[in-house]
């Protein structure tokens, strides 16, 4: 495999283009479902408030 053959060449650049977006879209999809997890328990603390006054 050298530089001059086209597949690689069309390997190497599919490479290049393709894994970067893979990357960028897996750490926005956790981060997107971290940020639901946060919200939905925001609403559920909502939901259930702590009593103040309770003896423990």
């Amino acid at each position: 495999m050298t530089i001059n053959n086209p597949i690689f060449v069309f390997a190497l650049i599919t490479v290049i283009w393709f894994i970067p977006g893979i990357i960028v879209r897996r750490v926005n999809e956790l981060n997107q479902i971290k940020k639901k997890e946060k919200v939905q328990s925001d609403a559920i603390k909502k939901l259930y408030p702590k009593a103040k006054d309770s003896i423990d």
